[in-house]
């Protein structure tokens, strides 16, 4: 078992930063594909970006956040991240960390094993 917290949502204004953090219980954290996804009220959650395992880790973006947002991880710190910037108001939404053992289909959210209780980004226009 992986237990994932989320933290560091909050209000923002567009054109505002944000950096959500993912604490992962376990110490084999390292060997775990990790991913971020968000689901605005009314929607359906939707890929946001994914970070592999490897020390040469490989990097996934949805092309909404291409640019914008930067996944990166501390395995010394079993952490995932997530830093936004340049916010929209169509990036409100509650955003859930998850993790994976597969190496395919990181972009799609039946690939992960284990997922974190969300936490809230509200950007004002």
């Amino acid at each position: 078992q992986v237990q994932l917290v989320e933290s560091g949502g909050g209000l923002v204004q567009a054109g505002g930063s944000l950096r959500l953090s993912c604490a992962a219980s376990r110490r084999t954290f390292s060997t775990y594909n990790m991913g971020w996804f968000r689901q605005a009220p009314g929607k359906e959650r939707e890929f946001v970006a994914a970070i592999s395992w490897s020390s040469s880790s490989t990097y996934y973006y949805a092309d909404s956040v291409k640019g914008r947002f930067t996944i990166f991880r501390d395995n010394a710190k079993n952490a995932v991240y997530l830093q936004m910037n340049s916010l929209k108001p169509e990036d409100t939404a509650v955003y859930y960390c998850a993790a994976s053992k597969g190496v395919l289909g990181l972009r799609v959210g039946s690939s992960y094993d284990y997922w974190g209780q969300g936490t809230q980004v509200t950007v004002s226009s």
